[in-house]
């Protein structure tokens, strides 16, 4: 059963303020129903665009989700890892690589809300990723883009998050009040060359900077909690794309 929602402060890629809210999660993964029949979520009035999948949750906004990440071909499958605001995945995830800083920690060149991190002062009124900017757009086309932190929210509050082993992969169920439901695999994290928490924990991005400290980004983080909060820019994370038709 889910927790009420609480804040607290934790230590995730960035030593940033996290919003912590609690999902069931078996001791072992393992143990969790095996759900690999549903082939990722029962897509009852679901259907396709551009050529992928999606998943309707019945959820409030009427946001419809991806049933597989961005370079993905099954639910299962991992997909690209991308830095927050790049569209191509890359060997190695810092700041010298980092397409927006002058290849220097804390040095933005966009989507940078406080000077103190902009290059020379930089600063812009962008807060949420641009089309051009943004993964789930720029590889699938338009009509996909990355989720926002409030539709994120709006997943966790309206699904019952179960962990699971969907044809031998860890991960999560999120199961909507109409039986529909999606599978999250567990493709951890890329900082640098190593990719970490693989089998273990779920990191995807939102399209929303983290205002807070603009050198991260929101995002979701399934583990023995869930996690939305901020994340550094420069990790390599998942990409689960949504649509919106209203």
């Amino acid at each position: 059963m889910k927790r009420l929602l609480k804040f607290m402060i934790i230590l995730v890629m960035s030593a940033t303020a996290m919003l912590v809210v609690g999902c069931t999660k078996p001791e072992d993964p393992n143990n969790g129903e095996n759900g690999g029949s549903n082939n990722g979520g029962e897509n009852n009035g679901g259907g396709t665009y551009n050529g992928y999948e999606y998943v309707d949750l019945g959820l409030p906004s009427g946001t419809l989700w991806a049933t597989v990440n961005v370079g993905a071909d099954m639910p299962e499958d991992y997909g690209h890892y991308f830095a927050w605001g790049e569209t191509q995945p890359k060997d190695c995830y810092d700041w010298d690589s980092y397409v927006y800083c002058d290849n220097t920690y804390g040095r933005l060149t966009k989507y940078c809300s406080d000077p103190i991190y902009g290059y020379e002062g930089f600063t812009d009124d962008l807060t949420t990723l641009l089309p051009d900017d943004d993964a789930a757009t720029a590889t699938w086309g338009n009509g996909w883009r990355m989720p926002t932190k409030e539709e994120w929210e709006e997943l966790y509050e309206n699904t019952t998050i179960t962990w699971i082993t969907q044809d031998g992969v860890n991960g999560m169920l999120f199961t909507a009040a109409n039986g529909n439901s999606m599978f999250l695999p567990t493709a951890g994290v890329q900082m640098a060359n190593h990719i970490l928490g693989v089998g273990y924990c779920c990191y995807y991005w939102s399209n929303s900077l983290y205002l807070e400290s603009p050198l991260s980004a929101w995002g979701f983080l399934g583990s023995s909690t869930c996690i939305i909060g901020g994340h550094g820019r420069i990790g390599g994370m998942s990409v689960r794309a949504v649509r919106s038709e209203r």
